[in-house]
């Protein structure tokens, strides 16, 4: 029996069909947002809100015992004229200029030892990794200041090697700053296990033709080793820089929270913090606190701008 079915029957059974797919297709979302409400509920009580209450707090005068007053930029223009903030922000960058670099190539040799395959390098890789877990310690710190103070071990070692010193490394302002930067640059850890991984990464064929053509192991260095490991490096320097900029915890304690000897360990971030929680001056402490988000994004935009000539990426 022949069935013969209009046009207009045609359409209407494909837009049933049509309707009925897109309804069961649809997914349906409640229960992710059920799951994710903790989160985002989280990331706005805890990091949006905060921040924003921070940009708003920037352009007021709040000192936690009366209501805030809105005074505009005063508190930015006031950073212009602040000796105190410009000298910790000549500290902090120095801090990052050296130690960033001196840290990244601490961990850079170390992952090369590593990666010649000697005994044991899981046990080397946990004992190299562990200063990375504690440098940012307070019982770390401390053990610093006494290594470093007047009658330390830096100066009993000195001594075994017939240099006499009775100098306190930490309390002197030529050298207190360059202890802490040793101090960063011990927490190698976690970019020397980058570094590692990204060296287990590049294929041995290369080292092999580039050995058979008579290419020294500085030459592989040169020409292959770093060329592959630019991603790594890219990454580990951007991470450095971010950590650098935020350093707290070492200037505290071994400042006793002064930023002494003559504000020579006077991190930002220590200045940030006795505007706000030293002198109660939480608009101040605000507005530095987003000048510093400031310094620490254009450094990062620096970075990827220059990444483009140096940062090789394989096809």
């Amino acid at each position: 029996m022949e069935v013969v079915v209009s046009l207009a029957e045609l359409s209407a059974m494909a837009r049933n069909r049509t309707g009925v797919r897109g309804k069961a297709e649809t997914p349906d979302n409640k229960t992710a947002l059920v799951f994710l409400a903790p989160w985002i509920l989280g990331a706005f009580g805890l990091m949006i809100g905060p921040i924003a209450a921070s940009l708003i707090l920037s352009f007021t005068n709040y000192n936690l015992l009366r209501s805030a007053s809105f005074v505009g930029f005063t508190n930015y223009l006031t950073m212009l004229t602040d000796p105190r903030l410009h000298k910790s922000l000549v500290v902090t960058s120095l801090y990052v200029v050296v130690g960033v670099p001196l840290q990244l190539a601490a961990a850079l040799g170390l992952a090369i030892l590593l990666n010649r395959g000697l005994r044991g390098v899981t046990l080397y890789r946990a004992a190299f990794y562990l200063p990375s877990l504690l440098g940012s310690s307070v019982a770390i710190a401390v053990l610093w200041r006494m290594i470093f103070g007047s009658a330390g071990l830096f100066n009993a070692i000195l001594g075994l090697l017939g240099i006499q010193s009775t100098t306190s490394w930490i309390g002197d302002p030529r050298t207190s700053l360059f202890t802490l930067i040793l101090l960063h640059v011990w927490t190698f850890g976690s970019p020397m296990v980058i570094f590692l991984a990204g060296l287990r990464q590049i294929p041995a064929e290369y080292y092999e033709a580039a050995a058979t053509d008579g290419a020294t192991r500085w030459r592989q260095f040169r020409s292959i080793t770093i060329p592959l490991l630019t991603p790594i490096i890219f990454f580990n320097l951007v991470l450095a820089v971010i950590n650098s900029f935020s350093a707290f915890t070492q200037a505290y304690i071994i400042s006793g929270g002064s930023g002494a000897p003559a504000d020579s360990t006077l991190f930002y971030t220590l200045y940030l913090y006795q505007q706000g929680f030293g002198a109660f001056r939480m608009g101040y402490a605000s507005a530095l606190a987003w000048l510093l988000i400031l310094i620490i994004g254009a450094a990062t935009g620096l970075l990827f701008w220059t990444s483009k000539y140096w940062v090789h990426y394989e096809d």
